[in-house]
């Protein structure tokens, strides 16, 4: 951030700009701009407790990062205000639970069927911050969509732009829970939205519908046992007993949105580069797995898939083929990988192997 310089303004005139900023933010393609302060001590206190219980498994960089995470000013010192966007994500594709439930094809989690959203919406957020600039001179800013220890939902419940749902993601009463948060870090005192009431009342539809428990409480996410954390952030073995309840899932989860009352109102993205690229929304597990790692590395150009590499896309590839049919095509597939250089990935397909065997008719 650069220097803290004095900003004389009246009152009015800070209020002036905080709605010229919402707009600028609509205008740049934002569904929704809120403003907040940098008091997260109660989110604090949250986040130590689900380190405490060791819920971020081998994410490690959660308990490095410290307290930089739940307060702003740590993270980027003399940060004030913090400007937090919304942009929905839902892409025109084939029907999430159709995909679910034929187990010959992949399931990848709909916010990653087309191309990454990180630098779309840093671009958009770093035009935002000039626009800013050119209304007020030189300021201090720094602009994040999970590029830094930045506790977002929390911050995007206190600038107005939903609540922190029961699965931990953020809803909004009227567009759901399908989009994208990005922020602006900002020393500018710029006046603050009212946080809104939360709705989920007695419901528990994301509790009951997790596949694998791992919604341990209302609002508590043992990343443990949760499947974008076993598919994505997990770098050895799937732990057995939960390569079951993976079904045909290979990059993500996404049956916590898909029960919640408030995605009715949820609206397909406007955004092209959100549309699913190379048939990802209906594609079979076997023709998937038959990507060699040329292949994979130019069908995963500008996605957030390559970030998990050719072996752990295998790895969760196989595991999917296991849980599926025990016919020829998952067969031939998992023997073509049976001599795979990884030892990760030979694991899997062993595993897949004998559930299939398992399976098939004596």
């Amino acid at each position: 951030m650069q220097p803290l310089r004095d900003h004389t303004r009246r009152e009015a005139d800070w209020e002036a700009l905080a709605r010229d900023i919402k707009r600028w933010g609509r205008e740049l393609g934002f569904q929704a701009v809120g403003i907040a302060d940098t008091d997260l001590s109660e989110d604090e206190a949250r986040l130590k407790a689900w380190l405490a219980a060791g819920h971020h498994g081998g994410m490690d960089y959660m308990a490095r990062h410290g307290l930089r995470r739940s307060r702003p000013g740590a993270l980027v010192p003399g940060t004030l205000r913090v400007v937090s966007v919304r942009l929905d994500y839902l892409p025109p594709a084939r029907r999430a639970e159709k995909v679910l439930a034929d187990p010959r094809l992949a399931y990848v989690s709909r916010y990653a069927l087309g191309r990454d959203y990180h630098k779309l919406m840093r671009r958009r957020l770093q035009r935002l911050a000039e626009r800013i600039q050119s209304a007020v001179g030189p300021y201090g800013y720094r602009a994040f969509c999970d590029s830094a220890p930045v506790l977002e939902k929390a911050l995007a419940a206190k600038a107005g732009l939903g609540w922190v749902g029961k699965h931990s993601n953020l809803i909004h009463r009227e567009h759901g829970s399908w989009f994208f948060l990005g922020e602006l870090y900002t020393d500018l005192p710029l006046p603050v939205d009212r946080a809104v009431d939360p709705h989920c009342g007695d419901c528990r539809a994301c509790l009951d519908a997790c596949p694998t428990g791992a919604i341990v409480g209302p609002h508590r996410v043992d990343a443990r046992r949760c499947i974008s954390y076993l598919t994505i952030e997990l770098r050895g073995p799937i732990p057995e007993p939960l390569r079951p309840l993976l079904g045909n899932r290979i990059y993500g989860c996404d049956d916590c949105q898909l029960v919640c009352p408030w995605n009715r109102f949820a609206r397909l993205t406007k955004e092209p580069d959100f549309a699913p690229r190379h048939g990802l929304d209906g594609a079979t597990l076997a023709e998937l797995f038959a990507w060699d790692e040329k292949e994979f590395l130019r069908r995963t150009e500008g996605s957030a898939i390559r970030r998990i590499g050719h072996e752990r896309w295998l790895r969760n590839i196989a595991v999917a083929l296991g849980n599926g049919p025990p016919g020829d095509e998952a067969r031939r597939a998992l023997a073509a990988r049976r001599r795979h250089p990884s030892a990760l990935v030979r694991e899997h397909v062993a595993w897949a192997e004998a559930q299939l065997a398992r399976r098939s008719p004596a």
